[in-house]
């Protein structure tokens, strides 16, 4: 009988701790809740992140392809992956990080057109 009353006080006690008003402390710290996916906040974030990861450069690139060749949307949408950053007079491409030194729509085009088709294509998941 005893035992059994031992074990009702531990109970109770520990549920009268479990209800207090104060958060609950690890040490001397407040204990860090995690938010459930599909909060607010998750519904502010772009589409892109909202897949999971990252697309990389060349997913992106290549995502430009699918708009019609020699137009200013194609230019534009590559312009968004690597902005331009004309330099006087720049040399030749060697990655397509460097197609954004050039100064000319045309030749900046050109220049994502040649890298973006020669990107061996990644598998969808």
């Amino acid at each position: 009988m005893r035992m059994i009353l031992a074990v009702a006080a531990v109970l109770y006690s520990a549920s009268a701790f479990a209800q207090a008003d104060k958060p609950p402390m690890v040490g001397d710290k407040p204990l860090v809740q995690v938010k459930p996916k599909g909060t607010k906040e998750a519904a502010a974030k772009p589409a892109a992140a909202a897949k999971g990861k990252p697309q990389s450069v060349a997913v992106r690139l290549q995502a430009c392809l699918e708009i019609d060749d020699g137009t200013k949307d194609r230019l534009n949408c590559y312009d968004a992956v690597i902005p331009p950053a004309p330099k006087p007079k720049p040399a030749k491409a060697k990655g397509y990080a460097d197609c954004r030194f050039f100064k000319e729509e045309d030749e900046r085009l050109a220049c994502f057109n040649g890298f973006a088709e020669s990107i061996p294509k990644l598998p969808k998941n």
